[in-house]
């Protein structure tokens, strides 16, 4: 049997139950039900906000998840598509350090931001076409390239042009260590 305890809330003519600490509302009527006592199920009213925030939520969500490019590999993108990219992309991340050498710092952050997130993709997609005894080494070279360009970003916001040089450097070779496995 379950042991309900009333609470009276100040100011109301409520009365507040609680069982195993969920409370459940009681409202008196005096006149048309005298003795009969109305009970509201917060739950269901729970229950049903939930629901109309989740259906509008999601229905919000897929207009926002529309606008945003979240993929790794392009589902329409072949190998050959990938390995014409690739250099393209290439040319365009070691382009960088003409920005670097004017030290335009946000400039050089945005285009570095641009290239190597399409020569990530490319090089994605084709490390994902190789057996998978040729991919640990590659993905391992691939960690490595996009691990120097985070810290290249990461110096230009700092604007450490010592450091940015370095890890343009560290790019370089990676870059062509990579281009030559694949």
């Amino acid at each position: 049997m379950i042991a309900l305890r009333p609470v009276l809330v100040p100011y109301t003519s409520q009365t507040l139950l609680t069982s195993h600490g969920k409370p459940t509302l009681m409202m008196k009527h005096s006149n048309e039900m005298s003795g009969k006592k109305l009970v509201y199920k917060n739950r269901r009213v729970g229950i049903l906000v939930i629901t109309t925030m989740a259906a509008s939520f999601s229905s919000s969500l897929n207009n926002i998840a529309c606008g945003l490019d979240l993929r790794m590999v392009a589902p329409d993108q072949t190998i050959e598509e990938a390995k014409n990219g690739i250099q393209n992309h290439a040319k365009g991340l070691l382009q960088v350090k003409d920005l670097i050498e004017l030290k335009a710092w946000r400039e050089a952050q945005k285009e570095l931001r641009k290239s190597s997130s399409l020569l990530k993709q490319d090089i994605y997609t084709i490390i994902q076409a190789k057996p998978g005894n040729e991919r640990q080494n590659l993905r391992k070279l691939y960690f490595n390239l996009f691990n120097s360009v985070s810290k290249l970003d990461y110096a230009a916001r700092d604007e450490d042009e010592s450091k940015v040089l370095q890890c343009y450097d560290k790019i370089v070779l990676a870059l062509n260590e990579i281009l030559s496995e694949l």
